[in-house]
């Protein structure tokens, strides 16, 4: 299988959407999870702050919301806030008050005017005519625009109808924001709405219920839910989540060779940013590399941001500790992968 397919299907009664690239899952999006989904508008009521930490506590429909910066914000007062993650078991959801409206081709920004073109559209012919687009689309309006790098090469009518939708959603929810009680403004997008927005443009597209059966997606999402991930060379990982964080061993497997622990490291380096990514998994992750001298950590390290640098989640590399693990903060957006999911 060449190139890029885009499937979207049901797991579970769930909707989920599967990017393969050359035969390999890419990229693995499902419903799920208990809570506001990430991307969710609301109006909330602020509630008490957080002495000592500089955030405030928010009321929502269903449960609370933890906003990390309340400065100038008084119990009562009511605010618009955007999802910005999975909550954690028994703990707040992590809002953000900077709202953003996005779609394929637009992003719009309330409290940040001005128009800017994404710096991978270098075209200048390109960029000049998605300005005229937008700024006609976006006139007498004060929020601020971004046009997305698959705008380019677009069709204008729906680069120009994808404006005017995020511009007439941002109006709609800013004449909402005002109220007494909380409430759900707009809600956070599906698996199909999220590979329709994020995804680049595929080769080949299926959809509809059997399209994972009928391409082998399935058989890809069975070998994900499994724990242990196989190797080039013979070398395997085990990848766990547990409570406090997601734990990853490394094991070179039959190779005894004296380069096999770095050869096993670099190869889950490299894959690393896919299994998370497909497996939904963030938060604290804690990898325990195979054996490997201490001069060869900057190599792989390297090898570990070029991995991490062009992965959509944002991911920090906090780097080794004391008994020679390392470890990584990653933004939970997604849910992870049950076996309930078990085809």
């Amino acid at each position: 299988m060449k190139g890029r397919l885009i499937a979207y299907d049901m797991i579970a009664g769930r909707k989920a959407a599967a990017m393969v690239v050359d035969g390999v899952l890419e990229d693995l999006l499902v419903d799920g999870g208990d809570g506001p989904a990430p991307g969710a508008i609301y109006r909330a009521i602020c509630d008490r702050p957080m002495k000592g930490q500089g955030g405030m506590m928010l009321r929502l429909p269903k449960g609370s919301a933890y906003l990390r910066k309340g400065k100038g914000l008084a119990p009562g007062q009511p605010l618009l806030v955007q999802v910005t993650g999975r909550a954690e078991d028994g703990k707040a959801v992590p809002v953000t008050a900077r709202v953003l409206f996005k779609s394929r081709y637009a992003i719009v920004t309330p409290g940040a005017p001005g128009i800017n073109i994404s710096r991978q559209i270098r075209d200048d012919e390109a960029r000049v005519q998605l300005l005229e687009i937008a700024h006609e689309a976006m006139e007498g309006v004060e929020d601020g625009l971004i046009i997305r790098s698959d705008a380019e090469g677009a069709d204008e009518d729906d680069v120009e109808g994808d404006i005017l939708d995020m511009r007439d959603l941002a109006l709609a929810v800013a004449g909402d924001a005002d109220g007494k009680t909380p409430e759900l403004l707009v809600d956070g997008p599906d698996a199909h709405s999220l590979g329709w927005r994020d995804w680049p443009s595929p080769d080949q597209m299926e959809q509809g219920s059997g399209c994972f059966a009928r391409n082998g997606v399935d058989e890809m999402i069975a070998t994900i839910l499994n724990q242990k991930c196989t190797l080039p060379g013979g070398a395997f990982a085990f990848i766990e989540q547990t409570r406090a964080l997601v734990a990853i061993d490394v094991n070179t497997g039959g190779d005894t060779s004296q380069a096999a622990g770095l050869k096993a490291n670099i190869a889950l380096a490299r894959d690393l940013p896919r299994q998370l990514r497909c497996r939904g998994l963030g938060g604290q992750i804690v990898v325990d590399f195979a054996p490997m001298p201490k001069k060869d950590r900057r190599q792989l390290e390297q090898v570990l941001r070029a991995a991490f640098r062009k992965d959509p989640v944002e991911t920090a590399l906090a780097g080794w500790t004391p008994l020679g693990h390392f470890e990584l903060q990653r933004k939970r957006e997604r849910a992870p992968l049950s076996p309930e999911l078990q085809f």
